[in-house]
């Protein structure tokens, strides 16, 4: 009986030993999976060019980056591509909030039973002044010129969202059942577990992104450029718009430098964009890089993508 009585103890150890660890969930739609596991966040590089005084610049250099330090994240999901127009404009149209005022400007928020409704002058003079028509319309007939204006706001939806400031881009995400990255979040996303500097390795190859210097200097539909692409698969961490991330501008722990930037003031940006223009440095487009802006500015370099925290079956 002695022997008995310890078999049942050591068979219910074997029984709850095969008991299967929690699966991660398969990412939404849309989104891509980035594991679990610690990465290199952060940098120790440092201003020997000069490049701050060549620029004026009014922050140093690199500091606010200090010191390179290991971070540990659970998984989690994140956007494959940056939000477009027409993914927010959905949101605009089911919440009634405010269009970002370039909608306005353009002509993009725009509904085809409104233009219709304009005669044929008036949709001549809206083709022209708003949606930047290179056609000679005096020549065409209504319905030619309406089917013009549908083509670019097709064109248009397919552009990453701007000019969207920190809160209504965090509505957004929880409106679609997720959240802003957060700023280790985005870094991971981009740079792996190696610590890359670019989100395609860490040589610089302005070629491989949507950055000031090529020829384009506007936005481009997500995913165009296939190489600036992170070891994920997420598009456009380097390149196109920079994004807005959760975090307030703070410090990293242990860090030496104190920027009168650091509280609970200003937003975290990260990523480069086309519109920097002849600021087009590397310096811009490293993952490590940390902008910062007023959540409440509007920026039509800036835009977002959201993320959401790993479930486990």
């Amino acid at each position: 009986m002695r022997a008995a009585s310890l078999v049942w103890p050591l068979l219910l150890v074997v029984l709850l030993g095969c008991e299967q660890a929690p699966q991660l969930m398969p990412p939404p739609d849309g989104m891509v999976q980035v594991p679990a596991g610690e990465f290199i966040m952060g940098s120790d590089a440092v201003d020997t060019e000069g490049k701050q005084a060549e620029f004026g610049f009014r922050e140093p250099m690199y500091l606010d980056e200090h010191p390179r330090h290991r971070v540990r994240l659970d998984a989690f999901y994140i956007d494959r591509y940056e939000v477009s127009n027409g993914e927010y404009k959905r949101f605009v149209l089911a919440t009634g909030i405010d269009p970002p005022p370039p909608w306005v400007q353009d002509g993009y928020n725009a509904s085809e039973h409104r233009l219709s409704s304009f005669d044929l002058d008036t949709l001549r003079r809206v083709a022209g002044e708003y949606f930047q028509l290179d056609m000679d319309t005096t020549q065409m007939e209504k319905d030619e010129i309406l089917a013009q204006l549908k083509r670019i706001q097709a064109e248009r939806d397919r552009l990453p969202v701007t000019a969207i400031n920190w809160y209504d881009a965090a509505s957004y995400c929880r409106w679609r059942g997720k959240r802003l990255p957060s700023e280790a979040e985005w870094e991971k996303a981009a740079r792996g577990a190696d610590g890359r500097r670019y989100p395609w390795g860490d040589a610089w190859d302005p070629s491989r992104a949507n950055v000031g210097d090529n020829d384009i200097g506007v936005t481009v539909p997500p995913g165009s450029y296939p190489q600036d692409k992170s070891i994920y698969g997420v598009f456009d961490l380097g390149g196109n718009v920079s994004e807005w991330v959760n975090d307030w501008y703070r410090g990293y722990p242990g860090a030496d430098y104190q920027s009168e930037a650091y509280g609970d003031v200003y937003k975290v940006v990260k990523g480069g964009g086309a519109g920097v223009g002849h600021y087009a440095l590397s310096y811009f487009y490293r993952s490590a890089r940390r902008g910062q802006a007023d959540p409440l500015s509007l920026s039509v370099d800036v835009g977002f993508r959201c993320a959401k925290s790993g479930e486990y079956r």
